[in-house]
């Protein structure tokens, strides 16, 4: 099948929803993924409308099959988690900095049109100054940070250097539909609701006076597919992806508990390393340079997604 969209990673949360956002919007979609944190239930019901092809994104054999008639190159593919990177910081740069500059390789001398790739606010670091705006010195505290920061430096002197058309969006806590509560990296809101609904406390790592600014996985579907049809002149551009406001961990636990009806009182733990204080996104960019703007407030994605998990278990 011939793919206008290549998305690396797609089985994985963040990209199977973005597969089902450009099947919704017509495209014609192939993913590479190894599957290895990414799940084959998360391509249920769309398994005969994609072209799926199962490899490591370092592999160049595999690469080049994947872009072959390809446009657009979304690339998701990593190992997205800052715990697991402080464990194993080797296995973080092999997969998110040499799997990101294999594929930059093989993109450009396939011709693909235009690569977008997935960064992080954590390349932020733990600066105190709210909001952040991509003109700000970057700070990582983590291998995985430190591993998206790289790759966006790379994708930009590919712009620079062979004129690939390439975009960075760090994202902003994700949440939604398919994200895994059950991982020992799992984020907060899928394990706040995995507890709440099952009638245990959800786990705190540090007081909970931390704030973050999260953001619905379906808000981050669409900002790909904007940066596939923004001015040829914002290329090479990062540009944050969030909502641009913020809560404590601690009221959105209670958030969560009082749309699940419940009224089980968190608990507390030690804080995770290399873990940022607070985090807030300034989305100006995003508005002016590829078009982009949030349509989901935090209840809204809230209601969605705790539906979601109800109806599927």
């Amino acid at each position: 099948m011939k793919a206008q969209y290549l998305v690396t990673g797609g089985g994985g949360f963040i990209g199977s929803n973005i597969v089902r956002h450009l099947l919704s919007n017509g495209k014609n979609v192939r993913i590479l993924d190894d599957f290895s944190t990414g799940r084959r239930e998360n391509l249920a019901g769309i398994e005969k409308d994609v072209d799926v092809i199962e490899g490591d994104v370092r592999d160049e054999s595999t690469l080049k099959k994947s872009l072959k008639d390809v446009q657009h190159v979304l690339h998701l593919a990593a190992i997205p988690s800052v715990v697991r990177s402080v464990e194993n910081p080797l296995a973080t740069n092999s997969v998110n900095v040499c799997g990101t500059l294999k594929l930059l390789i093989e993109a450009r001398d396939a011709g693909a049109e235009r690569v977008v790739f997935s960064s992080s606010s954590s390349v932020y670091g733990d600066t105190p100054t709210l909001p952040k705006q991509e003109d700000m010195n970057p700070s990582p505290r983590s291998p995985y940070a430190l591993s998206k920061l790289a790759g966006e430096y790379y994708c930009r002197m590919f712009r620079d250097l062979y004129g690939l058309k390439t975009f960075a969006l760090r994202y902003f806590n994700v949440f939604g539909p398919r994200q895994n509560p059950q991982s020992q990296y799992a984020a907060v809101i899928p394990r706040f609701i995995d507890a709440l609904r099952n009638g245990r406390s959800p786990l705190i790592h540090g007081d909970g006076n931390q704030t973050r600014d999260f953001t619905f996985v379906e808000d981050v579907a669409a900002a790909n597919l904007c940066c596939c049809t923004a001015p040829e002149s914002s290329a090479g551009s990062a540009c944050n992806i969030g909502c641009g406001d913020r809560i404590t961990i601690n009221d959105l636990a209670t958030r969560i508990a009082s749309i699940l009806g419940k009224n089980i009182p968190a608990v507390h733990d030690a804080p995770q390393p290399g873990d940022v204080r607070d985090s807030q996104a300034d989305i100006s960019r995003a508005k002016a340079l590829i078009g982009w703007a949030p349509r989901f407030d935090l209840d809204a994605g809230l209601r969605r997604t705790v539906t979601w998990f109800l109806q599927n278990g």
